[in-house]
C-alpha cells in the first residue's frame, strides 16, 4: 500500500497519475497547503521540506520497514524502480528519462511556478516579473515540442515518468499565458496522454478534493508565500 499524501497541484498530480498507470493500491491524505496542513509536525517527519507529495510504502521491495519518499521527481523514479513501470532499465533509456525528468523539476515547474505566482497571485502586478516568467515558460515549452518531434512521447515510443513530471505542468497553460497551438508537437502529446485513462481517473481524485475547497483567502496566501526559516524550526 502506497500512503500518499497529497494536494490537488501539478506536483500532486504527478503522483496519482503513476499510481493510477501502475495500478497500485494506495490511499490519499489530504494536505491542504493553503491551510498549512504541510507544516504538522507528523507531516515534517518524513517531509522536511515541508511539501506535498510525499509517499510512505508499506509494502517494499526489501520486505523491510515503510519507506518514505518525498520530492515528487524522487517519488517518480523509487515508484518506477519499484514496479519496473514506466523507467526503462537499459542505461540508455534510463539516462533519457532521468534527464527529462530533471529537466521538469528543474526548469519547466520551478518557471511555470513563479509564472503563476506573479500573473495570479501576486499582490502588486509587477510587468517584468510576469514578461520574464511567461517568456521563459514559453521558451521550455519550445524546447519540449522540439523534443517531441518524431517522438510519441518525451523520451521515444513509451510513456514514461518524464511525461507524468511535465503533464500536468501544461495542463494550466491558459494561466501560463500560453497557446498550444503554437506548439504543434507538444499539442498532440498533450491530448494523448489527456485522453489516458489513467489520466482521467487520477484528475478525478483531485477534483474531488478542489470541490471541497474554497478560493484561496489572504490568510492562505501568507501561509503558501510567506514562509521563511523560521516556518520550519519553530516548535510545534
Amino acid at each position: 500500500m502506497i500512503e500518499l499524501y497529497y494536494w490537488p497541484t501539478p506536483n500532486g498530480h504527478k503522483i496519482t497519475l503513476f499510481l493510477e498507470e501502475a495500478g497500485l493500491d494506495y490511499r490519499i491524505h489530504p494536505v491542504d497547503i493553503s491551510a498549512g496542513d504541510q507544516f504538522k509536525p507528523d507531516f515534517l517527519a518524513f517531509s522536511p521540506n515541508n511539501r506535498m507529495p510525499a509517499i510512505i510504502d508499506t509494502t517494499p521491495a526489501d520486505g523491510g520497514e515503510p519507506i518514505r519518499v518525498f520530492e515528487s521527481g524522487a517519488i517518480l523514479l523509487y515508484l518506477g524502480e519499484k514496479t519496473g513501470q514506466f523507467l526503462p532499465t537499459d542505461v540508455r533509456g534510463k539516462k533519457t528519462v532521468t534527464e527529462w525528468l530533471m529537466w521538469q523539476m528543474g526548469g519547466l515547474g520551478p518557471m511555470a511556478g513563479q509564472n503563476h505566482h506573479f500573473g495570479v497571485y501576486a499582490p502588486e502586478k509587477l510587468p517584468y516579473a510576469i514578461t520574464r516568467y511567461v517568456n521563459e515558460t514559453n521558451r521550455l515549452y519550445g524546447v519540449l515540442d522540439r523534443q517531441l518531434e518524431g517522438r510519441t512521447f518525451i523520451a521515444g515510443e513509451h510513456y514514461s515518468v518524464a511525461d507524468m513530471a511535465a503533464y500536468p505542468w501544461v495542463v494550466p497553460w491558459q494561466r501560463q499565458q500560453q497557446n498550444l497551438d503554437d506548439f504543434a508537437n507538444l499539442k498532440r502529446w498533450f491530448h494523448t496522454i489527456q485522453a489516458r485513462p489513467a489520466t482521467v481517473r487520477a484528475y478525478a481524485r483531485g477534483e474531488a478534493l478542489s470541490q471541497n475547497r474554497a478560493s484561496v483567502t489572504e490568510e492562505g496566501k501568507k501561509i503558501l508565500f510567506g514562509q521563511t526559516s523560521a516556518s520550519v524550526q519553530k516548535k510545534n
